[in-house]
């Protein structure tokens, strides 16, 4: 039996450390030249982001035992499974803004550090007033048991001519009429200004904070430790930038995953409600464990993206 002793600070640097030195080398050595992300260079680093993340679940298993383990594995692919949304949000922003594909994975990269830093302020403000209100569990369930039944109805719009936040940065700044190469800022008409670019940037920073406000709470059902919270979110995100890449030319495919997903989180928001809180007052108390929410989260997702190609593939046989 592994003897489980408590994060330190050395082992939350050590991780943004390695996160950093990856980052580093994705950008600067093979992502140097803005380019085309191919599908057989998106399908390798994909590949590298979820061994990275395998391993990274196989240390905890070795060193802290298997029970955090299970719940790294469990937030991993809760927060995958709900973020796969964003990867049908961003391909609307991309294709709005008219990015073109060879300035995307630049844009992406921006957007994994800000949504690094925005998670973990949120991860850590939720972790303190759970420790302050353990109640606010409750609530939390009530919230992600809401969101899933709104996502079943259609759930949030996004228009990119009406968000409030890019409407408001043209309102503060003057923005370039049209792209500046890679460039967010640039001088235009003698005085510095943002490029459409950032703008993307940006929106695709607002609505990443939109679906984190879904996902953590989701994440909090499985574990309320925050290292296990902070890192299986990063890596799943940084796993879900190179798999859009994948998945860009092929996301009318995936018609029935908003439903998977939306019934996913009814499933965690249910789980948070019934499940036995230390230190709270209950009624009716089901505990369901981390292994059977891991395999029930597995299944819905599998299931409707295995519905969503056969679909497909009806459609592509009637029309032939």
């Amino acid at each position: 039996m592994v003897a489980v002793v408590e994060i330190v600070w050395w082992q939350w640097v050590g991780f943004l450390a390695g996160v950093g030195v990856l980052l580093a080398l994705d950008l600067g050595l093979f992502h140097r030249r803005a380019h085309e992300v191919k599908l057989r260079e998106a399908l390798a680093w994909t590949g590298v982001w979820f061994g990275l993340a395998a391993l990274f679940g196989l240390g905890l298993g070795l060193v802290r035992g298997p029970k955090e383990a299970l719940e790294f594995c469990t937030g991993y692919l809760l927060e995958f499974s709900l973020s796969m949304d964003n990867v049908f949000v961003i391909a609307l922003i991309f294709n709005w803004f008219g990015v073109p594909a060879g300035l995307q994975h630049r844009v992406l990269f921006c957007g994994v550090l800000g949504a690094v830093a925005m998670r973990g302020l949120m991860i850590a403000l939720g972790v303190a007033l759970i420790g302050l209100l353990h109640w606010v569990l409750y609530l939390l369930g009530a919230f992600v048991l809401f969101t899933g039944i709104r996502m079943m109805f259609g759930g949030t719009k996004v228009d990119p001519a009406k968000n409030r936040v890019v409407l408001l940065a043209r309102r503060l700044c003057p923005v370039t009429p049209g792209l500046e190469g890679q460039k967010f800022v640039t001088r235009w008409q003698g005085r510095l200004a943002l490029t459409p670019l950032a703008l993307v940037l940006l929106m695709i920073e607002t609505t990443d904070l939109l679906f984190a406000m879904d996902s953590i709470p989701a994440v909090f059902a499985v574990t309320t430790k925050p290292f296990i919270v902070f890192t299986s979110n990063v890596l799943a995100v940084l796993g879900l930038r190179s798999l859009y890449f994948v998945l860009a030319g092929a996301i009318g495919r995936f018609r029935y995953l908003k439903a998977g997903l939306s019934v996913v989180l009814v499933f965690i928001g249910a789980r948070m409600l019934l499940a036995p809180h230390d230190q709270l007052p209950h009624g009716i108390q089901v505990e369901i464990p981390t292994s059977v929410s891991l395999l029930v989260v597995a299944a819905i997702f599998l299931l409707s993206m295995a519905l969503s190609i056969l679909a497909a593939r009806r459609d592509e046989r009637r029309k032939a």
